[in-house]
């Protein structure tokens, strides 16, 4: 029997990763390591033009290559899909452009060969003519724009309960405009002591796994298997079927491990061009991304996020209204569903009576931008957290007491009408306050180099409504499998859901064997995105994991026998079946609580649980240069119950590392044509360990999440939330220059500084 009957507690265990020795060891199952017979390699040919009609596609050189074996266009793919547009808000992506080209990157034609540089070298061989069409970039200037439409026609996808709503403005480029209205929000101006109106922006950026992007199509003789790197198999399934007018169970798509995803790797990528591929190929194909190719797959929104607030005298904060411009690029994707959660929230964790929130979902012509780390939340927390600094500023209060002064208490409704419940956003605060001895003066510096110091505080609604199903397997040795749907991408789910298992069951995680995403053997769970597996899966395992017991108690009763728990299973099946044999199951599934948002954008419940985190830097600033160095950062989170505390320090640290490089490092460079001049690692920068501030360190405030699986919630966010206004206002704190837009480049304190001097560089 492999089990290993255990009284201890799993929960709370520092636990290493149940994967980590292989992947040290370098035998871990990845999607990039599946070979099949027969298999082609596809390369793909992509648009020159940001906005163009196709004239012409010429194949003929490139099909004559040696060793091709066939070009693909969208006319093939036509003939197999009538309408193949996918997409989870709109079907509005086509598998390869119809017609027309709507960014520089798109795939155009496909380039299929048994070797996969023979693929490369003809894709350069294929000729497409173009006729030029006039091009929108900017978020605020395509949500206005009346002359450039992205799409002329919008199609809904209604797979999800909370964007069936969707329709799009039509003749305009905006895809979603979420509205809440809640209070008299022009009378609170009327009213207001003083009245702040200010504009941040953020940029175009990258996720950046290390795995690049990987979908297998495998044509069977019942359907067909997807091996994909993805975020999503139960999505990818639902959609490849409908695409293609099959029953589900005709496709099947089985995942491994993932080398990173932060929502790159969610809802269809490469999988439907896949499938395709390999359906009119009729044998097996690879299509795989090099990282330059990524940048054009899929980005995080850049946004223009315009917020107005009117304090009274004591410096409260009577009533705000934010405006926040999404760059959705070419196509939707799950940017509608962004912009309404991130909506939600835009007026930041206070109490305010009158709120007014626009969050417009833009089409333009850039590369498609989707889910991304924090899911919207980085970038309104960069606007209402520097503006929360500048309000203090003004009006001569510290930072944190101002934040005090307005913060949205538990059992208090947030502006949505929903109540916060659960949510440490005090205690977050007043942790990282005391991490950073915030009542100590520190030491400004000298000479060149000036020291300063800031914090920020953030929270967000987790996604809702979603499903989560888990089935948990007992065998006739007793040993127990847990089969879901949850992806593995390095943030330690296999092990946290196997902890939760284990502790039901009194048994050691490490005795629960996690299989990976398979759809034809392992239940449904609508994605691994936005923190929601520790939570939503979280209880759907731990119900399973009592149903399983459930039974093997009403199994004991049936055959006349005492239940001993997990170590007298083998008898009781000897009992049942005479012999040592058979399988019990238990199953749990996991609905949060949702309800749709009216026509004010007002909902009693538009969340299940909130995640917060807070964030404390000190830095110095070279005031010749602008270079900036980070000397601390200190992060605090509300996770509930930590499930593994060794995994939840390193996602907070991680998720604090990696808004490092949105803070003040990373952003894709347009040029006017709308081609991207910096795909490539040698010039698009993320963070290095050279980058790390040196001192580094985090904490789980003692929190429950009351309706979480053993009081937790998900962490895989939270650390990113605070990060880039506390470094902004630390620079204004060290050399009295505000920078309003990501990145903050040494470059832009450089000019900030010049200009407060009145002596302005030349743009």
């Amino acid at each position: 029997m492999n089990k290993s009957p255990n009284s201890q507690p799993q929960v709370g265990r520092r636990l290493d990763r149940l994967e980590s020795r292989a992947k040290v060891t370098g035998t871990a199952d990845y999607t990039h390591n599946v070979e099949l017979p027969r298999m082609l390699h596809a390369k793909i040919v992509r648009s020159t033009q940001a906005h163009a009609r196709i004239l012409s596609i010429d194949t003929s050189t490139a099909a004559g290559t040696p060793g091709v074996f066939k070009v693909v266009t969208a006319q093939d793919v036509l003939k197999l899909i009538p309408d193949p547009h996918y997409g989870p808000a709109f079907h509005d992506q086509p598998i390869l452009a119809i017609e027309k080209v709507r960014h520089i990157g798109e795939p155009v034609a496909v380039v299929l060969a048994s070797d996969v540089h023979v693929a490369e070298a003809a894709a350069g061989l294929v000729n497409v003519e173009y006729e030029s069409l006039p091009a929108v970039f900017d978020e605020v200037e395509a949500a206005t724009s009346n002359d450039v439409l992205v799409h002329d026609v919008l199609k809904p996808a209604g797979t999800f309960p909370d964007l069936k709503h969707l329709a799009g403005r039509k003749a305009t480029n905006v895809a979603l405009d979420y509205r809440l209205r809640h209070g008299d929000v022009e009378k609170a101006f009327a009213e207001a002591h003083q009245v702040f109106d200010h504009t941040f922006r953020t940029q175009q950026v990258m996720h950046v796994p290390l795995e690049p992007m990987i979908s297998i199509g495998e044509p069977t003789d019942r359907g067909i298997v997807l091996h994909t790197a993805s975020q999503s198999p139960s999505f990818v399934r639902l959609e490849i079927a409908r695409l293609l007018g099959w029953p589900e169970n005709r496709v099947q798509v089985k995942t491994r491990l993932l080398g990173g995803g932060f929502g790159a790797k969610l809802y269809i990528k490469l999988e439907a061009l896949a499938a395709a591929l390999a359906l009119i190929a009729r044998r097996p194909v690879r299509v795989a991304l090099t990282m330059e190719e990524q940048f054009y797959t899929t980005t995080k929104h850049a946004t223009t996020f315009r917020i107005r607030s009117a304090v009274d005298a004591s410096g409260r904060i009577i009533g705000r209204h934010c405006e926040v411009y999404w760059n959705g690029g070419a196509y939707a994707d799950i940017g509608p569903r962004v912009t309404q959660k991130s909506g939600f929230t835009a007026g930041g964790p206070y109490d305010i009576a009158n709120l007014n929130i626009d969050s417009y979902q833009v089409y333009t012509n850039l590369p498609p931008a989707g889910a991304f780390r924090g899911f919207g939340i980085t970038q309104v927390v960069w606007g209402y957290e520097s503006q929360a600094d500048l309000i203090a500023r003004e009006i001569g209060m510290d930072p944190v007491k101002f934040r005090r002064l307005n913060l949205l208490e538990d059992g208090r409704p947030h502006g949505t009408g929903t109540v916060m419940k659960d949510a440490a956003l005090g205690l977050v605060l007043d942790r990282v306050a005391s991490r950073m001895d915030w009542h100590k003066p520190i030491e400004r510096g000298s000479g060149n180099v000036r020291r300063g110091r800031g914090i920020g505080l953030g929270f967000k609604a987790m996604v809702a409504p979603t499903t989560s199903v888990a089935t948990i397997t007992i065998g006739g040795d007793g040993s127990c499998t847990l089969l879901i749907s949850t992806v593995d991408m390095g943030q330690g789910s296999d092990t946290a859901m196997a902890i939760v298992a284990a502790d039901v069951l009194g048994l050691r995680a490490e005795d629960i064997r996690v299989v990976h995403p398979d759809t034809d053997v392992t239940p449904y769970d609508m994605a691994t995105l936005g923190s929601r597996s520790t939570f939503s899966m979280g209880n759907a395992v731990k119900l399973a994991a009592q149903d399983l017991l459930q039974k093997l108690r009403g199994l004991a009763d049936e055959v006349g026998i005492s239940f001993e728990g997990i170590e007298g299973v083998s008898r009781l099946l000897k009992k049942k079946f005479g012999m040592q044999a058979g399988t019990v199951i238990g199953t749990g599934s996991f609905i949060p609580s949702y309800q749709s948002p009216d026509s004010d954008g007002r909902s009693p419940d538009i969340t299940p649980n909130w995640m917060v985190g807070g964030t404390g830097v000190e830095l110095e600033v070279d005031v010749e240069t602008g270079h900036f160095r980070l000397l601390r950062m200190e992060n605090v989170v509300d996770c509930g119950t930590p499930l593994n505390p060794k995994v939840v320090d390193t996602q907070i640290s991680g998720a604090a590392i990696m808004q490092l490089g949105a803070t003040y490092l990373e952003k894709m460079e347009f040029d006017a044509e709308g081609q991207l001049r910096n795909a490539s690692f040698s010039e698009y920068k993320i963070p290095g360990i050279l980058d790390y501030p040196a001192q580094l360190a985090c904490e789980a405030v003692e929190s429950q999440q009351g309706t979480g699986a053993y009081g937790a919630k998900g962490i895989g966010e939270s650390g990113c939330f605070g990060v880039a206004s506390a470094i902004a206002e630390a620079i204004q704190d060290a050399v009295g220059v505000r920078i309003m837009s990501l990145p903050i480049t040494p470059e832009a304190v450089f000019r900030a500084l010049c200009e407060k001097r009145g002596e302005p560089l030349a743009a």
